[in-house]
């Protein structure tokens, strides 16, 4: 019986790390979306004809819109169906989008295919971390979750590199970033079915118990309720940390080139530099959250705050030296190291029996902003001649929504009556 039960655990321990490994690979393909048309819209341009920023900058709007509007239906069919049957689907519909954007003759072909994509990704995220949260150990649930969402930033750099390099300096045409996107997603879906194991939520912590378990001295409070005010505070502040992250992803490139005066590759390699610098950041920080549980809030206030500080720093400064180094900083700080802190803190929070559910609702308040960044900044560019504006509307946004977390999270923390022991 005991060399069964280690057996059992060595292969829930293998599998738990293979879903890492996975949802990893999975972000990273999906970013490689999400990034490799930015740097190439004069040459898509070229293609379909000539359009204005804020109708390019559409392009993103109408994928995050499909996306956002994805993550409380795909959450809740995540949590009656499980993760397996909701994502292999979705997947396939990304499959047919890909090949529609890559086949497109004007705009309103990669808006559909925009669409359509933002729908199939849309399924990801709910089963990605409700798969997380329910397989991987409480005590490396911090970092594990930033090597997942260190596939995000691979995928960034690979996207905005192999863009600017293959397209724009190598003259390769645009479409054929499509087509080899197409094949990875392919692939990606077959490594899903044959990775991802079926069965319900029940199922998952049966099999995996220590996943389930809270330690008494980690975790002193009741989840919380689905939009109670600790779970509100963290969508305001999701909202407010994606709205500045995805007009950097949208429009960064752009603002190089056109007010900066960068070049051809250069344009994807400093770009990039928010993803590299990303990854360092949020294994760091993750692993911090996760031996200093009692100071997540704080270490998530402090992390928000310097993100808002870098993206003013980046319009600010005076020289390309101090620009890229802001760049770096914000990538460090920035989203993509905040997240698996957020992503723990909701996962502390939520009802434990709703993963999907709460992760979708808790991603869709994120992915609103994504839906308004690209265009309002699109709009303030057509407008004004520069996107300046759209990053200090940015930084603005992020203050306001870390007052908010702060508000909840620690004033109204401290003025509630102390646990007694035994509450405790």
């Amino acid at each position: 019986m005991s060399n069964a039960t280690t057996s059992d655990a060595g292969r829930e321990s293998l599998y738990w790390k293979k879903i890492v490994v996975v949802l990893c690979l999975g972000w990273a393909v999906i970013w490689i979306y999400r990034t490799v048309l930015t740097p190439i819209f004069p040459e898509i341009q070229a293609t379909i004809g000539a359009h204005s920023n804020a109708e390019m900058g559409l392009i993103a709007s109408f994928y995050f819109f499909a996306y956002t509007g994805m993550q409380i239906p795909a959450g809740i069919l995540v949590d009656k169906f499980g993760k397996k049957v909701v994502l292999i689907p979705g997947f396939c519909l990304f499959i047919i989008a890909t090949l529609l954007i890559g086949n497109a003759t004007n705009l309103t072909m990669i808006y559909a295919g925009s669409l359509l994509a933002g729908l199939g990704c849309g399924s990801y995220y709910g089963s990605a971390y409700s798969l997380s949260s329910e397989n991987i150990p409480l005590e490396r649930r911090g970092l594990a979750t930033a090597i997942i969402n260190s596939g995000s930033a691979l995928g960034m750099a690979i996207g905005l590199i192999a863009s600017s390099l293959l397209v724009k300096s190598m003259g390769m045409d645009w479409q054929i970033m499509l087509f080899i996107i197409t094949g990875l997603l392919v692939l990606m879906t077959l490594v899903f079915f044959l990775v991802i194991k079926g069965g319900s939520y029940s199922a998952s912590l049966v099999a995996n118990p220590a996943a389930s378990t809270v330690p008494e001295v980690e975790d002193t409070q009741e989840p919380s309720g689905l939009f109670s005010l600790r779970m509100i505070s963290a969508y305001v502040m999701y909202f407010a940390t994606c709205y500045g992250y995805y007009m950097i992803v949208t429009w960064l490139p752009s603002f190089l080139q056109q007010e900066r005066g960068f070049e051809g590759v250069a344009i994807g390699f400093s770009s990039a530099l928010v993803a590299f610098a990303s990854v360092p950041g949020a294994l760091f920080f993750s692993r911090m959250s996760d031996r200093f549980r009692a100071k997540k809030v704080q270490l998530i206030i402090f992390l928000e705050i310097c993100a808002a500080v870098m993206l003013v720093c980046t319009v600010i400064s005076p020289d390309s030296t101090t620009l890229l180094v802001s760049l770096v900083l914000y990538g460090l700080l920035g989203k993509l190291a905040v997240d698996p802190i957020m992503i723990s803190f909701v996962a502390d929070n939520a009802p434990k029996k709703g993963y999907g559910t709460s992760f979708g609702v808790f991603n869709f308040f994120g992915m609103s902003s994504s839906v308004i960044a690209p265009f309002l900044t699109g709009v303030i560019s057509d407008s004004t001649g520069s996107k300046v504006m759209g990053f200090y509307i940015s930084a603005a946004i992020l203050l306001v929504g870390t007052l908010v977390f702060f508000t909840v999270n620690v004033l109204m923390k401290q003025k509630s009556p102390p646990q007694t022991a035994a509450q405790a």
